[in-house]
C-alpha cells in the first residue's frame, strides 16, 4: 500500500518563513542598539575620566595659587584692607581708600596699595609655573545698592553700573602704566579685563542685611585654562 504524504499548505509555509525573517531582523536590530549603547558608555566613560583629570589639575593649581598668593601678600592685606579666599579673588574693601564718593577717581592711598600689590601678582600669575594657565585676569567693580537720592532700585541698579564700569576702567588704565610692569602689556592687553557689576553682587552680613561698606569693592578674579577645558568636554557630550 503506497505511503501517503502530507503536505502543509504554501500558505502556511509563506507565513512561518515571514516570521522567521522578522525575528532575524529583530535580533539584528537589537545587537545593533547593543553595539550604540556599548560604544555610548564608553565614549561616556572616557569623558568623565577626562573631566575628573582635568577637575584634580585645577584643585591642585588653584590649592598652588592659593599658597602662594597667601606666602607672598598675607602679612599686606589687613594693611590695605583686602583678603583672599580659595577661589583666588582678591577683595580691596576699604571703600575709605578706593575712590572718591561717586567718582572714578583713584585715590592716593589705592594708588600706592596697586603699586605694591600688581607688580607681585603678575610676578606669580605669570611665572612658568602658571603662565599657560591663565586665561583671563578679571578686574570687577561691585558696588552697593544704594544711590543717593535715587528711590527707584533699577535707577540706582544703572547708575551704579556706569560707575562701577568707569572705576574698573580707570583701575586697568593706570595698571597698564606702571613702570614696573610695562615689559609685560602684550600680555597683559590679552588676558586682563574690566567687568563693573554695579550692585549683582553686593554683600550681606550674618543676618541677611546687605552690608554697604563691604559690597564697595574692588576685586581681581581668576579664569584659568582649566575651566574652559571642561566645558569644551561639556560641549562634547
Amino acid at each position: 500500500m503506497a505511503e501517503r504524504l502530507e503536505f502543509q499548505p504554501s500558505n502556511e509555509v509563506e507565513h512561518e518563513e515571514h516570521w522567521v525573517a522578522v525575528s532575524d531582523l529583530m535580533g539584528g536590530l537589537m545587537m545593533v542598539f547593543l553595539l550604540i549603547s556599548v560604544i555610548y558608555l564608553v565614549q561616556l566613560e572616557i569623558q568623565s575620566r577626562k573631566i575628573k583629570d582635568v577637575a584634580l589639575l585645577y584643585d591642585r593649581l588653584r590649592t598652588q595659587l592659593y599658597h602662594d598668593f597667601q606666602s607672598e601678600f598675607e602679612e599686606d592685606l589687613p594693611r590695605w584692607g583686602a583678603d583672599i579666599s580659595r577661589d583666588l579673588s582678591f577683595r580691596f574693601y576699604n571703600t575709605e581708600v578706593l575712590f572718591a564718593h561717586g567718582s572714578d577717581d583713584i585715590k592716593p592711598a589705592f594708588r600706592d596699595i596697586l603699586n605694591d600689590f600688581f607688580p607681585r601678582y603678575v610676578s606669580i600669575i605669570m611665572s612658568d609655573k602658571y603662565r599657560e594657565d591663565i586665561l583671563e585676569v578679571r578686574i570687577e567693580g561691585h558696588t552697593s545698592s544704594d544711590w543717593g537720592s535715587a528711590g527707584d532700585p533699577d535707577v540706582a541698579y544703572i547708575k551704579n553700573m556706569a560707575l562701577s564700569q568707569a572705576r574698573t576702567r580707570t583701575t586697568l588704565a593706570y595698571l597698564l602704566d606702571l613702570p614696573m610692569v610695562i615689559e609685560e602689556r602684550p600680555w597683559l592687553t590679552r588676558h586682563v579685563t574690566a567687568n563693573g557689576l554695579s550692585s549683582s553682587k553686593v554683600v550681606y552680613d550674618e543676618t541677611g542685611v546687605e552690608d554697604g561698606v563691604r559690597s564697595r569693592r574692588v576685586e581681581f578674579r581668576l579664569r584659568t585654562d582649566a575651566e574652559s577645558r571642561i566645558a569644551t568636554i561639556l560641549d562634547v557630550l
